[in-house]
């Protein structure tokens, strides 16, 4: 049986030296998140893991940049800057060449999804069980969803499910945690929200199994700065079927 590993709590991350602690990299992509980039950081900062947070600004043009520069200051961000939207998928992309982490997980800057769940999504990769594990959506009841979202996301779970013969219950979610040496041995084109998708076509199809615990989820809406249409949802579907059989 693999041993498990063990995270250092935040009062032991500011020894010299790591010697065999894991660190887990939160990669944060934000585009115009003015009013919730404080929250969401203050709430990654509070859990208690060994971490650095690598955050990657995507072309805010809503005063983010003030705040972030602000936030910057506290020194203990890895910050990165696009100087044009190129989208999430690409901002993903630019927090993965930087990540010095042992594990990483995919943070999105609103307040849908709550940072205290990142021990339940690491705890399988760290006792062995998995090398990646979404967090679900779908698995806990009481959870936000309004009920477009929540049918286009188990529409494109479902077609996930039949064309790579798996049965995943939330493909979309955020909170996807892995290994580094998993997720960077991947190569990742996209550059807007079909990086989901991407993701789970091309580890399914590298014989990686998925794991899934369940998580909290607090969904918002289009006024609140909800940015996935529908169109993305179609997007989504063509890169499943696109990756099925390209690489």
């Amino acid at each position: 049986m693999q041993k498990t590993q063990e995270f250092k709590g935040i009062s032991e991350m500011n020894q010299p030296s790591r010697d065999a602690s894991p660190l887990l990299s939160v990669i944060m992509p934000v585009y115009n998140e003015r009013e919730t980039l404080p929250e969401i950081l203050a709430q990654v900062r509070a859990v208690d893991l060994e971490k650095e947070i690598v955050v990657v600004d995507d072309g805010s043009t809503d005063g983010t940049l003030d705040v972030l520069r602000e936030e910057e200051k506290k020194g203990d961000l890895k910050v990165f800057y696009h100087q044009a939207n190129k989208g999430k998928g690409a901002a993903v992309r630019t927090g993965l060449e930087h990540a010095c982490g042992d594990f990483i997980i995919i943070q999105d800057a609103d307040l849908e999804y709550d940072p205290r769940d990142y021990h339940k999504l690491l705890k399988p990769i760290l006792e062995g069980q998995a090398e990646v594990v979404y967090g679900s959506r779908f698995m806990v009841s009481g959870e936000t969803m309004f009920f477009l979202q929540a049918l286009g996301n188990r529409i494109v779970t479902l077609v996930t499910n039949a064309l790579y013969g798996t049965a995943l219950s939330d493909m979309e979610t955020c909170y996807k945690a892995f290994r580094a040496e998993v997720i960077k041995s991947i190569p990742l084109r996209s550059r807007r929200f079909e990086l989901e998708p991407e993701i789970t076509a091309k580890l399914l199809k590298r014989g990686y199994r998925i794991h899934e615990v369940p998580i909290s989820y607090q969904g918002r809406e289009y006024h609140q700065g909800k940015k996935l249409t529908w169109r993305d949802g179609i997007t989504a579907l063509w890169t499943l079927i696109k990756y099925r059989f390209v690489d």
